[in-house]
Formats: structure tokens, C-alpha cells, sequence
């Protein structure tokens, strides 16, 4: 048998005089003035709260992006025109036609720039926030902040003395064989 929803302000109002000493006690509070709200203005009873319903927005989220991933993928090859001629079936290599053996030497240049970038940008990507941790308020605690400041110097002494060894070396230097 349930109870009245006034037995259940008392219900509430004699949680609310107990010292909360656990978690369950403040989800039960929590829980039966949901109630007593929901059958008092709505005269339904409320659903009581799920595991599954705390996780039903990630899901939509994840339903939603495979399903634009999906569409994306599908979608052109239904709807987009099919008019093969000989050049556009012809291989594309980076601007330039395909002449020649494809396993002729290859200037290490090109491979040594590319590890630079990503060095680089990954120095960027570590950087970043680290510097916005350092000087946020709720960020690093203000004891650590020397040591974390420290540490950020040196990464950034150990990436310019990567790149002046790159200097001397000539890796940016195109025209230099």
C-alpha cells in the first residue's frame, strides 16, 4: 500500500532531521520528494531513477554520429553521377602524372619535414593546455606551480635544441644537396 503524499512530507521532513551519514540516505530523500512532487501535481507516480537512464543521452549521441557516418559514407554513391572517362580512371600521384617506376629514389627531405610537423604540433598539442592549467585559478595549486613552469622550460629548450640541430643540419635548406 502507498502512502498519502502528506505521509510522505512527514516521511521527508523526518530524513531531513537525520544527519545525512551516508549516500543512501540522501538518494532516498532525494527519491521520495521526487515522488511526493510527481503524484501530488502530475497524480502519477513517479518512475524511480535507472542506471540505464543516465547513459540514454551517450546513446543518442553514439546512435546519431554512427548514423551521420553512415549517410555520409552511403548517400553519395546512390545519389552522386557516374561518368567514368579515361583520365579520371587514370592513378593521380600528388599533382603529377604517374611516369616512370614508382620505386625510384625518393628524397629523404620530404620524410625528415614531415617528423618535424608532427613533432612540432604534438609539442603544441602538450604545450597548450598546460600553460592554460598553469595559470587557471582551479588549475595547478600554487605550490607546484614553479616545478610545473620548470618542467615546461625544459620541454620547450629540449624542442629548440631539436630544432637547431635540424638548422644545422640542413634539413630545411631545399636547395642544398
Amino acid at each position: 500500500e502507498r502512502a498519502e503524499p502528506w505521509e510522505r512530507v512527514v516521511t521527508c521532513a523526518t530524513l531531513i532531521e537525520k544527519s545525512f551519514q551516508t549516500a543512501d540516505d540522501k538518494k532516498a530523500l532525494v527519491l521520495t520528494i521526487q515522488g511526493l512532487v510527481c503524484e501530488t501535481f502530475h497524480k502519477v507516480a513517479c518512475p524511480q531513477e535507472s542506471a540505464v537512464a543516465n547513459y540514454l543521452p551517450i546513446l543518442i549521441y553514439l546512435i546519431a554520429v554512427i548514423g551521420f557516418a553512415a549517410v555520409s559514407i552511403i548517400l553519395p554513391h546512390l545519389v552522386a553521377p557516374r561518368r567514368p572517362t579515361r583520365v579520371k580512371d587514370m592513378p593521380y600521384e600528388s599533382g603529377m602524372d604517374p611516369v616512370g617506376d614508382a620505386r625510384k629514389p625518393f628524397d629523404i627531405k620530404f620524410y625528415l619535414i614531415a617528423i618535424l610537423f608532427l613533432v612540432f604540433d604534438i609539442e603544441l598539442l602538450f604545450v597548450y593546455p598546460w600553460a592554460v592549467s598553469l595559470l587557471a585559478p582551479d588549475g595547478v595549486p600554487q605550490a607546484f606551480r614553479p616545478a610545473v613552469l620548470a618542467v615546461l622550460l625544459v620541454l620547450m629548450a629540449t624542442l629548440g635544441l631539436a630544432y637547431m640541430v635540424a638548422y644545422c643540419k640542413g634539413v630545411f635548406d631545399w636547395r642544398r644537396k
